[in-house]
């Protein structure tokens, strides 16, 4: 069967009528002799339904303008210019139309309807995909074999730039809610910028809200993990209301500390343990590795500051000689490594490390790895702020810490105790 036979089947006149309004209810049937030659051609649906299509909206053209082509007549309702390309991807695979245009733009269709639905969940699909870390190489072989026709890594880039619009709403929307506790860490991605692959950061915060529940509260990429980029960061989420901090979580990086004192005035710096344990078995020899990180274990396991201190003291004697520069770096970050031992202590386990942020950490990584080199910062951007947003939704499901005992340790502080701890804020 060819491609002109096919052609010259008319449609147009099955579906409507010249003269008379389109027929609601009508019955398109194929002859027996033709359907073996649609399954013979590959291609012959797709061009079957492109033809019916494009004599649908011939039709519809001659209804609107009450006047077929070059025909004289003094009903005639405007003026023809030409036709416009459009593709579309269906099923039976891609079809061109040829959409009538007129002088005055006001001839409209709502046949593409349907195929306007069927667009935006592709793309929303392809936007999924992105997020979910299918590198564009991949995407665009499947949407090849879904299809039937290429598409190039630019046009699925082009596709998925759609994200932007709801990455930017969730990430500059306002924060109106107190967070008295505020979480942030960073990791290194690789971008291409100039023709080269360098590395940039990207600065993440989350904090837990006055009702108890977490929440992402923003994320930049930026050159370094320096105090420009915190400090650009930490002013941004003031700007947009970010206030009511009481603790900040972090790990020990020395631009964050001094962007963070600047932005949370009075707020408390809890150093990660974590982190902390980490800096110090770096400086150990591996023969007493394990037994300073046992001993480790032991300090931040105690419910008493007290009771840390004496661990603390006993481990510093037990290994001051063996390991000099491990016990130089815990007795350096202990005080700011137990702040969190002023909070009551169901609060204390999850918050005396950024855990938290790690997790989600992970979830970017493996995203990340699959797509290895994003394209431009903007790319890595979208990635990261929809799988934020995507999680801050989860998060809203489930209560993270409940408050109660908390707002009562707030309010029976005395202004005293207070005055004290806003004076060692990040000292």
């Amino acid at each position: 069967m060819t491609t002109d036979s096919i052609r010259k089947i008319d449609f147009a006149n099955t579906i409507y009528d010249r003269k008379d309004e389109p027929v609601a209810d009508y019955d398109v049937t194929l002859s027996e002799a033709l359907v073996p030659g649609l399954l013979e051609q590959p291609t012959a649906l797709s061009q079957l339904l492109e033809s019916a299509l494009n004599q649908v909206l011939e039709a519809q053209m001659r209804e609107h303008l009450a006047a077929d082509r070059y025909e004289r007549s003094d009903d005639r309702a405007g003026y023809r210019n030409g036709t416009r390309l459009r593709q579309l991807f269906a099923r039976v695979g891609p079809i061109t139309l040829q959409v009538p245009q007129t002088r005055d733009g006001s001839f409209s269709t709502e046949i593409f309807g349907r195929y306007q639905r069927s667009e935006q969940a592709f793309v929303l699909g392809l936007m999924e995909m992105v997020v979910n870390g299918v590198s564009t190489r991949k995407v665009t072989e499947i949407t090849e074999a879904l299809c039937g026709t290429a598409f190039s890594k630019s046009t699925v880039s082009r596709l998925t730039a759609l994200l932007d619009e709801r990455v930017n709403a969730f990430l500059s929307r306002r924060l109106d809610a107190a967070y008295p506790f505020v979480i942030v860490d960073a990791l290194f991605t690789k971008t291409r910028t100039d023709q080269r692959v360098v590395n940039k950061a990207a600065l993440i915060a989350c904090g837990v809200r006055a009702d108890g529940y977490r929440d992402v509260l923003g994320v930049a990429i930026g050159d370094a993990e320096s105090f420009a980029t915190w400090n650009s960061l930490f002013g941004s989420l003031r700007k947009r209301g970010l206030h009511g901090v009481d603790f900040v979580v972090s790990d020990d990086h020395a631009g964050l500390i001094e962007a963070a004192r600047k932005n949370f005035a009075g707020a408390t710096w809890q150093r990660c343990q974590v982190h902390l344990m980490r800096n110090i078995l770096g400086q150990c020899s591996s023969r007493i590795r394990g037994d300073v990180a046992a001993a480790l274990k032991s300090i931040f396991a105690t419910t008493t500051r007290a009771e840390a201190i004496q661990r603390r003291d006993e481990t510093l004697e037990r290994f001051g000689k063996s390991a000099q520069k491990a016990m130089a770096c815990l007795e350096a970050g202990f005080d700011d490594a137990i702040a969190v031992m002023d909070l009551p202590e169901k609060y204390r386990k999850r918050l005396r490390t950024n855990n938290m942020l790690e997790r989600l950490n992970q979830e970017i990584r493996r995203r990340e790895r699959v797509i290895r080199i994003f394209p431009n910062d903007a790319s890595a951007l979208r990635m990261i702020g929809a799988l934020l947003a995507e999680t801050a939704e989860g998060w809203q499901e489930r209560l993270y810490l409940s408050m109660d005992e908390y707002n009562e340790w707030r309010q029976q502080r005395t202004p005293s105790i207070a005055a004290s701890q806003t004076a060692e804020a990040f000292s």
